[in-house]
């Protein structure tokens, strides 16, 4: 009784210490230890490669929060990523919860599955040669990796759900499980399908 009583849940909730990560290149970069309250607070901001460390749901409400930019034009966000970290809060919480009861699995597990799945191996870069810029390709590093798919989950999410009917959190989980089983509903797998094409005809 007092290990089960001592065990950290993530969100007090569900319970990690199972699940794995498969991918060998990204185990360093997906960080399984479960927080109740996944926030530091960007207290390691300043410490390179840091947040690596941190919680991967905790990575996921971050670039919920800040989305970034989608074909140089802010994403649309009105309503939903306002900045605030208790509003992304809830709606990573709920999406975990949709997850956990359309699959009867544990939605972290599903979440790892998703950006193993989703992750692209491969981008293109431009260098220039003789005045001339040609596309070249080259290996994804494996933080960046984990990056591009989270940022593209969080983006699929608030185009899916804004001026529709959707919620934020129904969208969030329904990428979710798009891209954990590898699915072209999913915009993170259609992106690395596009990546990972691009390069191939670089070459």
């Amino acid at each position: 009784m007092a290990d089960k009583a001592a065990t950290v849940l993530a969100f007090n909730k569900w319970d990690t210490t199972g699940i794995s990560v498969t991918d060998p290149g990204l185990v360093a970069y997906i960080n399984l230890e479960p927080r109740i309250v996944p926030k530091t607070g960007a207290r390691y901001a300043g410490n390179r490669f840091h947040k690596s460390k941190s919680f991967i749901v905790e990575r996921l409400i971050n670039k919920m929060m800040v989305v970034g930019h989608k074909g140089k034009k802010h994403t649309i966000s009105s309503g939903h990523n306002t900045g605030r970290a208790q509003t992304v809060y809830g709606i990573v919480f709920d999406a975990l919860t949709i997850i956990e009861e359309k699959t009867k699995k544990n939605p972290v597990a599903v979440l790892v599955d998703a950006i193993e799945t989703a992750a692209p191996r491969e981008e293109i870069i431009n260098i220039e040669y003789g005045g001339a810029r040609y596309p070249k390709a080259v290996e994804c590093a494996p933080q960046r990796r984990v990056d591009i798919v989270l940022r593209q989950m969080a983006q699929s999410a608030y185009h899916r759900a804004f001026n529709k009917k959707k919620a934020t959190a129904q969208a969030l989980a329904e990428e979710i499980l798009a891209a954990a089983a590898g699915s072209n509903q999913s915009q993170a797998i259609q992106k690395k399908i596009d990546l990972e094409r691009t390069a191939d005809s670089s070459r």
